[in-house]
């Protein structure tokens, strides 16, 4: 078996003996039953998850995957490639919206090169980024596939490599994407998984026209006419229609699940590689905390189909992980409730009484 076999094998659900250990502490907690509510239900996904009911999250990682894609000849982004490698930079300098926010979660950055058209082997060299480049961006998927199944699996278990090498520092990932055009991937991806026109699901990415817009969701539907993606396959997907970074991500998915970390997935690119981690392991899911609800008019879909709850709805559409940086003190609170709040009998408070009428 391959790496991405072996990962996927060793990914199991959330162990619902530790979920109910967690709700029955929970409603011995000095509060009204569940009074917290879905911060009550993150503290059951963690212990689930974990199978702990002292879970760790103090050592939060964001990984900001990055990777360039060719479908940005076709005119579907208001941005240039060249801005892909100088927000690389910016991050590496901490003068991005991620940086700052992390710093706010008490979250590191690290970001990893699936993709980007520009030599960014100095970075690698100097250890301020991770170097897992496939190649330098994807080809141009309105005329043939984005990549070969070859390079699908090789950015897929990049991502899962990354997700090994940072657990041993790491209790909690949140995933980011940069890349230029890359929205135009990740509703071609909705698309393909929920079999609905891309005029549902394309929204304005970096900001561009309704014109454009337009022009963007034909060209996605002229890619998935003229590519056929196996929305059963998440690498033939991935290859079809996808993005060297979504594939790295869909890797970190599934590598963290594999280790029973919990995973608070950004927006909507980020989302799209949770997707295709969720197709070529449904279990996938329960590992994953959704941060947000991106403005991208496709991400409800997604979230609908990953049969997860957005934690916030902020009118983000930036990626990064900058949503992922804003819920991490969500779930270090969902965490302390469980393990720092006392019990009725702990701090003598009286219970409600359950034979009241």
């Amino acid at each position: 078996m391959g790496l991405l076999a072996d990962t996927i094998a060793a990914i199991a659900p959330q162990d619902p003996i530790w979920r109910e250990r967690a709700t029955g502490r929970i409603g011995q907690l000095t509060m009204p039953h569940w009074a917290l509510g879905r911060l009550c239900d993150l503290a059951v996904d963690l212990a689930g998850i974990t199978r702990s009911l002292t879970p760790a999250t103090e050592r939060k990682t964001i990984v900001t995957m990055a990777g360039d894609h060719g479908v940005c000849a076709e005119g579907v982004s208001l941005f240039p490639s060249a801005v892909t490698p100088q927000m690389v930079h910016n991050f590496v300098n901490g003068g991005a919206a991620i940086n700052v926010l992390a710093r706010v979660a008490g979250a590191r950055v690290v970001v990893a090169d699936l993709g980007v058209a520009a030599d960014l082997s100095d970075l690698v060299a100097r250890r301020q980024i991770i170097g897992r480049k496939v190649a330098p961006g994807t080809a141009n998927f309105a005329v043939g596939p984005a990549m070969s199944r070859e390079q699908a699996m090789q950015a897929i278990e990049a991502g899962i490599a990354i997700a090994q090498e940072l657990a041993v520092s790491t209790d909690v990932f949140g995933t980011g994407d940069m890349g230029i055009g890359n929205t135009t991937p990740a509703s071609a991806i909705i698309a393909a998984v929920c079999g609905v026109a891309p005029e549902i699901v394309t929204g304005c990415g970096t900001g561009i026209g309704e014109e454009q817009r337009r022009h963007k969701a034909a060209v996605i539907a002229r890619a998935l006419a003229l590519n056929r993606p196996d929305a059963s396959d998440g690498v033939d997907l991935l290859a079809k229609v996808g993005g060297f970074e979504i594939g790295g991500l869909a890797g970190l998915c599934l590598g963290a699940a594999a280790l029973r970390r919990p995973v608070v997935v950004d927006g909507f690119i980020s989302t799209a590689g949770a997707l295709v981690a969720q197709v070529l392991c449904p279990t996938v899911a329960e590992h994953l905390i959704c941060a947000h609800r991106s403005v991208e008019r496709g991400h409800v879909l997604m979230l609908e189909r990953l049969g997860r709850k957005p934690l916030l709805d902020l009118d983000f559409r930036l990626g990064e992980g900058t949503g992922a940086a804003v819920a991490m003190p969500l779930v270090e609170g969902a965490r302390r409730i469980l393990t720092d709040m006392a019990t009725f009998a702990s701090a003598a408070v009286s219970d409600a009484d359950k034979s009241a009428h």
